[in-house]
């Protein structure tokens, strides 16, 4: 299974953030699993960074961004993420739109985001992390 990870799901592990990490710590584990591959994009781990920068520093910020990128497939995001984003009409946030399109290019059977009202236009299955461990891993 291709799972797309959004940028806070990155963000709650890097940062420790409670109640979330729970959820989001086992997901990320998945990476070792081999029925999963796990996508992120560069924008969400630039969004991660940012975050994990304000608690933890510069130096460390790039140590775990360089390990959730060596455990992670990363997408692309180019000019058809971009413009298939803007034309969507159903879109109303250009990055989500990039987001969504940057899952849907990698063949995603699902997006895992804390934000799913974010995701409303999308045609793939969005999941908030606990709901898929409930679904996918019980």
């Amino acid at each position: 299974m291709r799972i797309f990870l959004d940028a806070n799901i990155l963000v709650s592990v890097l940062n420790k953030e409670y109640p979330l990490f729970t959820y989001s710590a086992r997901i990320l584990s998945l990476a070792d699993n081999k029925k999963f591959t796990l996508y992120t994009s560069p924008i969400c781990l630039a969004i991660a960074f940012y975050f994990a920068e304000k608690k933890s520093g510069t130096l460390m910020a790039k140590k775990k961004i360089e390990i959730l990128a060596g455990k992670l497939s990363i997408t692309d995001v180019g000019k058809f993420e971009v413009l298939a984003s803007l034309q969507n009409k159903k879109v109303n946030d250009f990055e989500d739109g990039i987001e969504y399109y940057a899952a849907v290019s990698s063949a995603c059977d699902a997006i895992i985001t804390e934000d799913i009202n974010d995701f409303y236009f999308s045609s793939i299955p969005v999941l908030h992390s606990k709901a898929f461990i409930e679904k996918y891993l019980f």
